[in-house]
């Protein structure tokens, strides 16, 4: 197994746990996958949610407001370069937040830099968001 490939399969390991842990409503459980330091573009919003605990944070609202009736993620592409991984994922979502329902649907781009043996979240942005009643 080439240093690449063992970089992209630690991201797809960390991409799988980060995903994992938010739809079960276990925020804290992603602590461990993501750095002190991340940076988050909101599209759309001039500002940028900065460090883990506001990314987290963030997550928590969302699980503690909303309901996920259904996930799918497809099209996982990860790209490698260095110590750096770029994971996109197309995904498509229905939850419920404040008696109303939503179809949402979209990428996620995370970036992920190895740190040892393993590999952090640094960065994300979700690109080609489009949110409908459902």
């Amino acid at each position: 197994m080439t240093s690449d490939d063992t970089l992209r399969a630690a991201a797809a390991a960390e991409m799988r746990l980060i995903n994992s842990a938010w739809l079960s409503g276990q925020v804290d459980d992603m602590e461990p996958s993501v750095h002190p330091d991340i940076v988050m573009a909101i599209p759309g919003v001039a500002h940028r949610v900065q460090g883990r605990d506001a990314l987290l944070s963030g997550f928590r609202d969302f699980c503690n407001n909303a309901k996920v009736h259904e996930f799918h993620d497809r099209d996982v592409q990860i790209d490698v370069a260095g110590r750096t991984a770029v994971v996109t994922i197309h995904y498509e979502m229905v939850y419920e937040r404040s008696g109303a329902r939503y179809r949402a649907t979209g990428r996620d781009l995370w970036v992920f830099e190895r740190h040892g043996d393993s590999c952090l979240a640094v960065w994300r942005t979700m690109l080609d968001m489009q949110e409908n009643a459902a």
